[in-house]
């Protein structure tokens, strides 16, 4: 990450009649200070040009410059839509960034496909809005990635899965269940079929199977950030609420916790022949592991594993 703890952008923000920021978009967001080069007021030029009322939404657009101390936690709505889209322009990783009390300043929004709408208004403007075309695609406090970002080199299948704020690395790909929260994502080209939740990275060359689930800090997971090495494999419908390390394989249905207990396969019994047996978090963040469930005793196993993981199709990932 840059050294540089500051990041600046000029952006179009949209406020309701009631006076709620209800967003505000950035489209090139830099480290550092504001300055005046010939490129930001061309930028600021084009953003005035669409500033004003719409009175279809009720809302006010205006051209706004914040600057963001990256160490200090957000001040306001268009100090938070800053850090989304500093994470989403992979500016910083997940969880490189201040993001304490981040909900406090991000309001509800009626996401509409012609932009915010406060809920009020879309619940009393209801048919004046489908008489114009507008309709409500969601109601939450974060937007769709890609109605404010377009992260290069990447695939997403379905737009409603990834919230502003992903960061996703070229050569990543996200199928139609997959899903990436904000302040989370991938640091290399993988394949997302499954859930990356709030503060969860995944490495590079990493296979996040269809219907998994990895824990989250919003979810249940404690105070522990789940991250994924690379070339690792989390198989179909498994989960975890530890780190994997590099060359690990969950296998498909299996769910791996902190507190499960893991026999280690590959050690010496003792002299009732019963294996060591040890919790998860013990193996929290391992290199080359299968975590395997035994099919006589059901019990959750490790096994030390050599060589690569997983492999992706280069062509797919390119």
């Amino acid at each position: 990450m840059s050294e540089q703890r500051t990041v600046w952008g000029t952006g179009l923000s949209t406020t309701s009649e009631d006076g709620t920021v209800l967003d505000a978009w950035f489209p090139h967001p830099q480290f550092g200070a504001p300055t005046e080069s010939a490129e930001d007021a061309a930028l600021a030029a084009d953003l005035r040009e669409l500033e004003g009322a719409d009175a279809a939404r009720r809302v006010t657009r205006e051209v706004v410059v914040v600057e963001i101390d990256l160490d200090a936690p957000p001040a306001s709505t268009a100090d938070a839509y800053l850090r989304l889209h500093a994470l989403s322009h992979l500016l910083v990783r997940p969880n490189e960034l201040s993001l304490d009390g981040i909900f406090g300043h991000l309001p509800n929004v009626a996401w509409t496909n012609a932009g915010p709408v406060h809920p009020d208004v879309a619940a009393a403007r209801r048919a004046h809005l489908l008489a114009a075309g507008i309709q409500v695609q969601s109601l939450d406090k974060f937007p769709r990635l890609l109605d404010y970002v377009t992260p290069r080199g990447v695939r997403i299948a379905d737009a409603s899965r990834v919230r502003l704020g992903a960061h996703l690395s070229p050569g990543t790909t996200v199928m139609h269940e997959g899903f990436v929260n904000f302040n989370a994502g991938t640091l290399g080209s993988s394949m997302v079929e499954g859930r990356i939740s709030q503060g969860v990275v995944v490495g590079d060359g990493s296979d996040i199977g269809g219907g998994s689930s990895i824990m989250g800090t919003l979810s249940g997971g404690g105070a522990h950030r789940v991250a994924i090495g690379a070339r690792t494999l989390l198989g179909a419908n498994a989960g975890i609420g530890i780190s994997l390390g590099d060359d690990c394989i969950v296998e498909a249905g299996l769910y791996v916790t902190a507190g499960s207990k893991i026999v280690l396969a590959d050690e010496e019994p003792d002299a009732t022949g019963a294996r060591p047996v040890v919790k998860g978090a013990a193996l929290s963040g391992r290199d080359g592991i299968l975590f395997r469930r035994n099919s006589l005793t059901g019990a959750i196993e490790a096994v030390r594993r050599s060589g690569v993981g997983v492999t992706l199709n280069e062509a797919l990932h390119a």
